[in-house]
């Protein structure tokens, strides 16, 4: 932290070490945050800002594969027996992968990694976001699913079809959104609150790394999307902007924008909690 920074508060931000997840760290370090980062590798080496952030301790670093529940289990374990308290948690981590695949669990991969694994970490980490100032969830999501004609709760963990970006991974950030949407009341009555946010389209492509973008949409997104930074802007604003007081709520270009099949946010919820209660409590005992 430079001479004469005030401190902000302790964030926790999931994925901070790549993508838009990196460029929010980058951001809140700079404003003088503290920067709990859960994160599968490690922070770019070669840049001395993050580096130096990491030795001073304002960012520390746990490491967990969101997708497999043991190693996530450790790491928040860890996080649970260290950390004093959390401002902001930051459900950032995710991707869409480029072929049907399961977790450790046997589940769908975008579902275990970006719509049951921010519901866990809520969980898991509610006591510290008590302790808090803010109290404040913000799970990323995706306009992706804005395009989606039908939607299956049932379908999630063991999708028949895939598709790339419009499939698994669009149908795993509605359930994200609409999980939020329903346990928002339960969460703002412990005074937490939380809601989802789409950091809308940016240039996150990296070079040799198989990805589960379309081919037609590569070079529109080299052309024409903005840097990490501007998703990076519109998760700060879900977080701190002028919808800090709504709880549920999805935002879409920093608007409260209506879910698609918001119908079903009972079963997503009902299900998410099935796994935390019956799966990842029971093998942590």
């Amino acid at each position: 932290m430079t001479t004469g920074q005030q401190y902000r508060g302790t964030a926790l931000i999931t994925g901070a070490n790549n993508g838009i997840g990196l460029e929010l760290t980058r951001k809140m370090l700079a404003e003088g945050w503290q920067i709990i980062a859960l994160i599968r590798s490690g922070f770019p080496i070669e840049d001395p800002f993050f580096t130096g952030a990491a030795k001073s301790g304002q960012l520390r670093i746990y490491k967990a594969d969101l997708s497999d529940f043991t190693t996530l289990r450790r790491a928040l374990n860890e996080i649970k027996s260290k950390e004093q308290r959390i401002d902001l948690l930051f459900n950032n981590a995710g991707g869409s992968f480029h072929e049907l695949s399961n977790s450790k669990q046997g589940r769908e991969m975008h579902f275990d990694l970006q719509t049951v694994a921010p519901y866990l970490i809520t969980m898991e980490l509610k006591a510290l976001l008590q302790k808090g100032q803010l109290k404040t969830v913000v799970n990323t999501s995706s306009n992706a699913f804005m395009t989606m004609k039908r939607f299956n709760p049932d379908s999630l963990e063991h999708p028949t079809e895939f598709k790339k970006l419009f499939g698994p991974y669009a149908a795993s950030k509605l359930a994200l959104s609409l999980w939020t949407h329903e346990l928002a009341p339960q969460l703002a009555a412990e005074g937490i609150l939380i809601r989802s946010a789409d950091p809308g389209g940016n240039n996150t492509i990296r070079s040799g790394k198989n990805s589960g973008l379309p081919f037609w949409l590569k070079p529109i997104i080299k052309l024409f999307f903005p840097h990490p930074s501007h998703g990076a802007g519109l998760l700060y604003n879900a977080a701190l902007g002028q919808h800090s007081k709504q709880p549920g709520v999805f935002l879409m270009k920093d608007r409260i924008t209506e879910l698609k099949f918001p119908d079903h946010s009972a079963a997503v919820l009902a299900k998410v909690r099935a796994i935390y209660e019956q799966e990842f409590l029971k093998d942590g005992e």
